[in-house]
């Protein structure tokens, strides 16, 4: 097979610039649960690195029961539903702006 060609240069295709005002998308089940145990793995585990919180986090995650998972599946599915409202009001907003 012959080698790619040195020098070639390839197009960058730039990124979509993010609206500040765009609506935030809703959190999983686990980021709910990370963000409330996060501190508590901190304290328990002095002198952690971030990468070690967070596989620390992942382990307990994986051990939790369907019931013990129920709570923050609950958030979840109900900041998708804030998220779902706020995207269909900020679209129905970006209409008004492009008409005349």
């Amino acid at each position: 097979m012959p080698k790619a060609e040195k020098g070639r240069k390839t197009k960058r295709v730039e990124k979509k610039k993010k609206d500040p005002n765009a609506p935030k998308r809703g959190l999983s089940a686990y980021m709910f649960f990370a963000n409330e145990q996060r501190e508590n793995v901190r304290d328990e585990n002095p002198g952690v690195t971030f990468g070690q919180v967070g596989k620390i986090l992942g382990d307990r995650w994986k051990a939790l029961s369907e019931k013990q998972r129920e709570p923050y599946e609950r958030k979840a599915a109900e900041d998708k539903k804030r998220y779902e409202a706020e995207k269909a009001k900020y679209q129905a907003g970006e209409d008004d702006e492009d008409s005349p």
